[in-house]
């Protein structure tokens, strides 16, 4: 058997690597750092290739695929949303992400990304709060206390001091999980019996929930003048959690228009429905929040240059460490011109 004198090897983040690094670098520390690596990546989006996910829609969920490209690295993220895998045990949302090398071509980078995702959800949720949620907002209302609501809570509290956080989801039981992992986060915690509850006195607003159809978590009435709203549920179409109102007295800003009209709340808008792009406010090109009495909106569905940022950051951080196993995905043999040499030799 030859051994070929260099090997294409391509290093592979698994679940158990990534909670490792997470531990290992610390859990709001990593939020903050992404949240800076997606800012950063915001400040240069128009360098980016720039499309809707291409989706596959079924009777029961969604599987995604979100590529993008600086011009020097490419990067996908593999997603799917399954509201009713929870009654069944099964993670709602489930990702893998591939970042490669624009020259090459080669992979660089194979991990998973549904802890990940989780991870770059929050930090953009809380990137996009310290620009656009009232001056020493420190008590948000979480809606939905499922998988994303911990995350959310402390990429809160790491990057815009949040003290307090109010629970409410229509099941008990996940506000109870939600409070338990939050005891000793250093927040108060309040658990709520209904979103009305939950709201009060909150100046930061995020919807999380599941289902995929369109619901009516926040009712008009319900919004009060000057808060900021992190709707981070609707996220396919036919999926939304406020009602058409709200929009109508709020300034929305979104991440890809062509994607959110798509998935994201403003489906329920007019096409010519107006809109800010995140980018052109964190370069300064338009005005985020005004004054205390407007409403912000964050038509969250989550785009693939978050993704891309992501991925940038793991490939940056576990250099030097072992949380990572080098995986031979790559056919490369030393004559690039004969694959099936390299076939025939491997017989021994």
């Amino acid at each position: 058997m030859t051994t070929p004198s260099h090997k294409a090897l391509v290093p592979f983040v698994s679940v158990d690597n990534m909670m490792r690094l997470v531990h290992s670098i610390g859990l709001e520390t990593m939020l903050k750092d992404l949240a800076d690596y997606v800012e950063a990546d915001f400040k240069r989006w128009e360098l980016f290739d720039k499309t809707p996910r291409v989706a596959s829609h079924s009777d029961v969920g969604v599987i995604e695929l979100m590529p993008t490209s600086d011009g020097e690295a490419y990067g996908f993220k593999y997603v799917n949303g399954h509201p009713k895998n929870t009654s069944e045990g099964l993670q709602t949302v489930t990702a893998f992400g591939l970042l490669a090398d624009v020259y090459t071509g080669y992979p660089v980078l194979l991990t998973e990304m549904t802890m990940l995702t989780a991870l770059r959800t929050a930090a953009t949720s809380a990137m996009v709060a310290k620009h656009l949620a009232p001056k020493g907002a420190d008590t948000m209302a979480m809606i939905g206390n499922g998988a994303q609501s911990e995350f959310q809570t402390l990429a809160m509290k790491a990057i815009c001091g949040l003290k307090s956080v109010r629970l409410f989801d229509k099941d008990p039981a996940a506000t109870a999980k939600c409070a338990r992992n939050l005891a000793a986060a250093g927040l108060e915690v309040v658990q709520c019996g209904t979103p009305e509850e939950a709201i009060e006195g909150a100046q930061i607003l995020t919807t999380c929930t599941a289902d995929k159809q369109n619901a009516t978590i926040l009712t008009d009435n319900m919004v009060g003048a000057g808060v900021h709203i992190n709707a981070i549920g609707g996220d396919c179409p036919g999926k939304t959690e406020l009602a058409a109102g709200i929009l109508h007295r709020s300034d929305v800003f979104v991440e890809f228009p062509p994607q959110t009209r798509i998935e994201g709340e403003i489906q329920q808008m007019p096409e010519d429905f107006p809109v800010t792009e995140l980018w052109q406010v964190i370069t300064g090109q338009k005005q985020g929040r005004r004054d205390n009495k407007q409403i912000t909106l964050f038509d969250s569905v989550g785009f693939a240059i978050e993704d891309f940022s992501a991925l940038r950051y793991i490939r940056d951080h576990i250099k030097g460490t072992d949380f990572f196993l080098d995986l031979d995905m790559l056919a490369d043999p030393d004559d690039p011109r004969d694959l099936f040499g390299m076939l025939q030799r491997s017989k021994g």
